[in-house]
């Protein structure tokens, strides 16, 4: 039993990566899943497809492989987080569709929270600042609006989940309830410093314990999956929300190590070691992964449109048919247009947090078209990254020349990642292996199948593909950011 199956439960699709015993990528199937937007800014999944989804990419990369479930030594998860779903514990029908972490709905409860002066004990206890992208509110609107459900949930007869939970409960069928430190510490009702949930945050949210997953570390024993899945029990031995599965997959595992991810979102990572830096600069701190009982923290900057921003140009503008033709169009557009696109969808994420801005574009002309729109979109990327790093060098007091590990679908992009090196005007280095979100989930069930060696040995095994270096004067890029920066605060303003 020499392979590892890493699920990978994203946004916009499942996937499912079969590695060897080298954690070498052999085969992998993946299937997108419709989104849901029954409201203005509010952004739902049907949880069953979230299952089906795993269920079949599984299946597919098993027998893409060639080999039998008797070859896979373990199962590692690894999910889109903050995602809530709440479900009846005796039939495992969820009580309403998942609330994905995008989701605005519960901004009003959040201000309410915020008014009343509760944000300063939450952020001190959670690492997270009050806002609808986490959980707790979501858990919440769950309980008030959905018929009958507090009733059930104070009895005891509900579940919640993030996405991690809901597939375990499945895989098993429905005999562990169970989630990892990274995800509970995306809840904002788990106590990073006590590694507990936490009463009071629950109290005033008005959510019972009972309806709490138990806590476990990211490589541990989560349960055998149902027989009948894959024709054997397979054991779950790894489960990282998808941002810190990545860190591993990086092998960021040495304080002041970064690493940055573009999905749907953007998310950049710096291990800060055993300290819980509190931030300054309205980032997040957030437990990276826990081994062995013992958490590593990290700041955490989240951009919630990345990747996003080149399907709103293939599916909103149509002026694509697939994500590849943005490099070549955007090399076409005049820079001297200096068009600047703030694609604040879904509100401004890190280190703004203002969730009731909408996006913008800013230096429009008469001759401006699909090549402006596509380089002002990937060009967004690369400042809101640089965002994010300016706040995280600012609170872990390190010099702006750190080398960024870089990884996910946009990183194929050459042309972006240049940009991203020039505008940050550090070192970008992306890895062979891409995928280190699926790589961080294989290597920590790996790990604890006695697969595969402790971090510092698989750090050894990480490789570099290519390093991007600035090519741009400090002059333009200083130019560049600060219109960036006047873009911003337009946006803010409307």
């Amino acid at each position: 039993m020499t392979h590892i199956l890493a699920i990978d439960q994203g946004t916009t699709s499942s996937r499912a990566i079969l590695f060897d015993q080298a954690l070498r990528p052999v085969a992998s199937a993946q299937e997108e899943f419709r989104q849901h937007y029954p409201h203005p800014g509010w952004v739902e999944h049907d949880p069953a497809d979230l299952w089906s989804t795993v269920a079949a990419t599984a299946r597919a990369a098993i027998e893409k492989a060639g080999i039998k479930a008797t070859d896979i030594a373990a199962i590692g998860i690894t999910n889109q987080r903050e995602t809530t779903l709440i479900w009846d514990r005796a039939t495992g029908q969820p009580i309403h569709p998942a609330i994905v972490w995008q989701d605005r709905r519960t901004a009003a409860t959040c201000a309410a929270l915020k008014a009343a002066g509760h944000e300063t004990s939450i952020t001190a206890k959670t690492g997270l600042l009050l806002d609808p992208y986490f959980s707790g509110t979501k858990v919440k609107w769950l309980l008030d609006h959905v018929e009958g459900a507090r009733a059930k949930a104070n009895r005891g007869e509900l579940a919640f989940g993030t996405v991690d939970s809901w597939l375990i409960w499945n895989l098993t069928g429905g005999k562990v309830h169970a989630t990892d430190a990274t995800n509970a510490s995306r809840t904002l009702l788990y106590n990073i410093a006590k590694g507990e949930w936490d009463a009071d945050i629950c109290g005033l949210l008005d959510v019972p314990l009972s309806l709490l997953p138990e806590v476990k570390d990211c490589a541990a024993p989560f349960g055998l999956t149902r027989p009948d899945l894959f024709g054997r029990e397979i054991p779950i031995l790894g489960v990282a929300g998808d941002q810190q599965a990545a860190t591993v997959g990086q092998a960021c595992f040495s304080p002041g190590m970064m690493k940055s991810t573009y999905g749907t979102g953007c998310f950049a990572l710096l291990n800060t070691g055993t300290d819980m830096v509190p931030s300054k600069n309205r980032l997040l701190t957030t437990i990276a992964y826990q081994l062995q009982g013992k958490p590593t923290y990290a700041l955490e900057g989240s951009i919630f449109i990345a990747g996003a921003v080149v399907q709103w140009l293939r599916d909103g503008l149509k002026i694509i048919r697939e994500a590849r033709e943005t490099q070549p169009l955007a090399e076409k557009a005049e820079e001297a247009q200096g068009v600047i696109l703030v694609p604040a969808f879904t509100g401004l994420g890190a280190p703004y947090w203002r969730p009731e801005c909408r996006g913008a574009i800013y230096g429009l002309t008469r001759n401006s078209g699909p090549a402006e729109f596509a380089r002002a979109a990937l060009e967004s990327v690369g400042y809101q990254t640089r965002d994010l790093l300016e706040a995280m060098w600012a609170d872990w007091g390190a010099a702006a020349d750190g080398v960024l590990r870089v990884d996910g679908g946009m990183t194929a992009s050459d042309w972006t990642m240049q940009f991203l090196s020039d505008i940050i005007g550090a070192p970008v280095d992306r890895p062979k292996v891409t995928e280190t979100t699926a790589l961080g989930a294989a290597y920590l069930a790996a790990m604890q199948a006695g697969v595969a060696g402790g971090p510092e040995e698989f750090a050894k095994s990480w490789a570099l593909d290519r390093r991007f270096t600035p090519a741009m004067d400090a002059a333009t890029r200083d130019a560049k950011y600060a219109r960036w920066g006047k873009a911003i605060a337009a946006t803010m303003l409307v």
